[in-house]
């Protein structure tokens, strides 16, 4: 059976090529709608099954797609696995927010997962004898930090923590962060396993929306989705 037998799925509504190579994966469906209006030529919706806004267009030239994911492991588990198993999509890149575990990261900065630890059951499907650790692909990573640093963002790249949980009734985050972890998000663990099963490539650029460091800097829902343009601008240079 080919992947194209697949589509339209239950999920996405799209015909094959309408999603380009790369697709920005942003949890909110309105964050999409902003990232299309504001930064691409000619964007096309794509998909709005369940109002999950994807478009298609173009950002200096370059033909970028960008798609909601919605909240937690379970549904951006089912979107990136469709575009990347039945869509022919290579590489999907999460523009999404977290919490700060860290001193040094304030609101607005950018944590680049290169990993993702997870209170999450979603690599248990792969039946493997031990842990499997979920990484992001190395080369998207690389150029994400060199266009960090040439447009002067403060970030910093390391491990993520994708919960299960947004409400731990064990507040368990901070244990989390005496091993170094940089901040908490729904997401990312189940992004890269897709990506790694389906042999493509995927990373987690996440802008910080709230401090556990410094609670006073928290952001709004609307500012978190119109207010993190520096991470939007580094992810469509990306593609």
């Amino acid at each position: 059976m080919s992947e194209r037998s697949n589509i339209p799925t239950p999920h996405i509504a799209a015909k094959y090529g309408d999603f380009a190579e790369t697709v920005l994966m942003p949890g909110d469906p309105l964050r999409s709608k902003f990232i299309a209006e504001n930064f691409l030529q000619n964007a096309t919706l794509v998909n709005n099954v369940r109002g999950v806004n994807g478009y298609t267009g173009y950002y200096n030239g370059k033909r970028v797609s960008v798609m909601a994911s919605g909240m937690g492991q379970p549904a951006i588990g089912i979107y990136s696995y469709e575009l990347f198993n039945f869509y022919g999509v290579e590489n999907i890149i999460r523009v999404g927010s977290c919490g700060s575990f860290d001193k040094d990261l304030h609101a607005r900065d950018i944590i680049i997962a290169q990993g993702a630890c997870t209170n999450g059951n979603y690599a248990k499907q792969y039946n493997l004898p031990g842990t499997f650790c979920p990484i992001a692909d190395f080369g998207l990573l690389r150029r994400a930090a060199d266009l960090c640093e040439k447009a002067g963002v403060n970030y910093k790249v390391g491990n993520i923590f994708s919960s299960d949980m947004f409400y731990d009734d064990s507040n368990s985050g901070m244990q989390w962060a005496k091993m170094g972890v940089l901040g908490v998000e729904m997401e990312s663990a189940a992004l890269y396993c897709n990506a790694a099963r389906a042999g493509k490539k995927a990373l987690c650029i996440c802008t910080v929306s709230d401090s556990f460091i410094y609670p006073e800097e928290n952001t709004t829902a609307a500012e978190r989705e119109k207010s993190f343009t520096a991470m939007m601008k580094i992810a469509l240079e990306l593609a």
